[in-house]
């Protein structure tokens, strides 16, 4: 309880998921202080590399910056259990265009934690050359690890793939940003990638997933804010 207290003087929420006491952070990343498991969904590495191939020219730096951040989130947690919720890599060649270096800081985080690598929609292979284990799903406790949420799954479903984002109108203007969304029962993951963009919460896509009095929980500048649904617009 005094590591969870910590962790909110820096900025981020606690929820409570099928039982299961969980930190948001700022990164975007889901900390569970009970398993010292750290939770990330859809890096999405390499998704700037894939685009340049098809013409659309992006700065080549995303799965540098997306390490960095990954890197950064290990620095502050130390977990014990690392869980990378599905399209880690961006297609199946990403691993391929990794550069050298970013090869080696995969494979010293891997080797530095019991590091999973949940089977998505743009990697159904993770590449097994990189370290951690490759997974179709994780079930611990209370929690079930995968990319696709599903519509009636089981309490403890913790998933990404729709890459959640909320509105909501401050002072008159309109604010947009990533968000875990719950309803206490089950959670799906804000992107980490630096590429991945987001999906409004209201979108028919999370239609059934989620009770209709879910919580956005909006990553700000300086903490994770909780936003009731019949608030977002």
């Amino acid at each position: 309880m005094a590591e969870a207290q910590g962790a909110q003087r820096r900025g981020e929420a606690l929820a409570s998921v099928n039982g299961a006491a969980l930190l948001f952070d700022r990164s975007g990343a889901a900390w569970w202080p009970e398993e010292r498991m750290l939770v990330v969904a859809d890096l999405h590495f390499e998704k700037g590399s894939s685009f340049a191939r098809r013409g659309v020219l992006l700065p080549p730096y995303d799965t540098r910056e997306t390490l960095a951040r990954l890197e950064a989130a290990c620095a502050v947690y130390e977990p014990r259990t690392v869980v990378a919720l599905g399209d880690s890599f961006h297609d199946l060649d990403a691993a391929g265009r990794l550069a050298p270096d970013e090869i080696d800081r995969i494979r010293a985080l891997t080797g530095r934690h019991e590091w999973y690598w949940i089977e998505g929609n743009h990697d159904p292979e993770p590449p097994r050359d990189l370290g951690g284990r490759c997974v179709a799903a994780l079930a611990c406790g209370p929690l079930t690890f995968r990319h696709l949420p599903r519509h009636g799954a089981r309490p403890g479903e913790v998933a990404g793939h729709l890459h959640p984002a909320a509105r909501v109108t401050v002072r008159g203007r309109g604010l947009r940003r990533r968000c875990f969304v719950t309803d206490g029962s089950r959670l799906i993951l804000p992107s980490f990638g630096a590429y991945t963009g987001g999906l409004d919460v209201l979108d028919k896509a999370f239609a059934g997933l989620l009770a209709p009095s879910f919580h956005a929980w909006m990553i700000g500048q300086d903490r994770v804010y909780p936003v009731a649904s019949r608030k977002l617009g």
